[in-house]
């Protein structure tokens, strides 16, 4: 049977293309995370793409980069760039396998995948108050905030997709926010409101949110306002090539670590 979508992409257009640019700091401070990155790899890349749902956004983020657009089917040709940057928007996609798949046939050998992308912690506080206001005023919950990815999970999907030397960290931010209502703007602002297929298509009732907002207030206060915690996991992969670092096999070793440490061995009996 296949998986039912975990996006309603018309939604998603919808909302992204009504992003007014005014709360783009989740996406400048992943591209000065990436452009870090790019310079400690050493490394010139000479046919570098970057897959993004806000072009304007990214357009400058690496020189000369090709900008392909977001969706299920990437626009993308197989062994054409040394260089594919995935741009925050894997949290969004109904199969982020497929998506890093694609990425990694469109790499040449030795070519650097590396992902930007919400990872698990995002808005946590906003999913708990909306859960327990909806408990309360509904007797049950709905889909209200898009699932994302731990970072272990999401390390993982990159052996998965075939890409050696993986690595996955995160970063987090903390943003203090008046109130719900001026995080729920934000969100707005960057595209970023709920665009789930499983969402009610109903509108709630005020007394929920008004309901939400009390109890992330005493929740999560911080100064005069309330905390939005945002995480940003960054995933790294390479196109495997025989030039690359292999790990040794198990049992290879030719000396004892207790003797480079100059200390017992567990079990030795000394």
């Amino acid at each position: 049977m296949p998986q039912p979508p975990l996006t309603d992409r018309s939604s998603l257009a919808l909302h992204r293309a009504r992003a007014d640019g005014s709360a783009w700091f989740l996406h400048a401070a992943a591209i000065e995370e990436v452009q870090e990155r790019l310079k400690d790899v050493n490394r010139t890349f000479t046919s570098p793409v970057i897959v993004t749902a806000h072009p304007d956004v990214w357009a400058k983020a690496v020189p000369d980069a090709a900008l392909v657009a977001e969706g299920d089917v990437l626009d993308l040709t197989p062994d054409a760039h040394d260089l594919v940057i995935h741009a925050m928007c894997l949290h969004w996609a109904d199969d982020p396998v497929g998506q890093l798949i694609q990425c990694r046939r469109a790499l040449r050998e030795d070519g650097l995948l590396l992902v930007a992308t919400l990872g698990g912690e995002t808005l946590t506080e906003l999913r708990a108050a909306l859960a327990q206001a909806e408990t309360e005023i509904l007797g049950g919950l709905s889909p209200r905030v898009a699932p994302m990815g731990e970072i272990r999970d999401l390390g993982a999907l990159l052996g998965r997709a075939g890409l050696a030397l993986p690595v996955a960290d995160a970063i987090t931010l903390a943003v203090r926010y008046r109130d719900l209502a001026h995080l729920a703007r934000d969100l707005r602002a960057m595209g970023e409101t709920n665009a789930l297929a499983a969402r009610h298509r109903r509108t709630p009732p005020r007394a929920l949110f008004d309901r939400a907002a009390r109890i992330y207030a005493d929740a999560f206060p911080e100064g005069d306002g309330i905390k939005a915690t945002f995480q940003t996991v960054f995933l790294t992969g390479w196109a495997p090539s025989d030039t690359q670092q292999k790990p040794l096999r198990p049992g290879s070793a030719q000396a004892r670590l207790a003797d480079a440490l100059g200390v017992p061995e567990l079990g030795s009996g000394e």
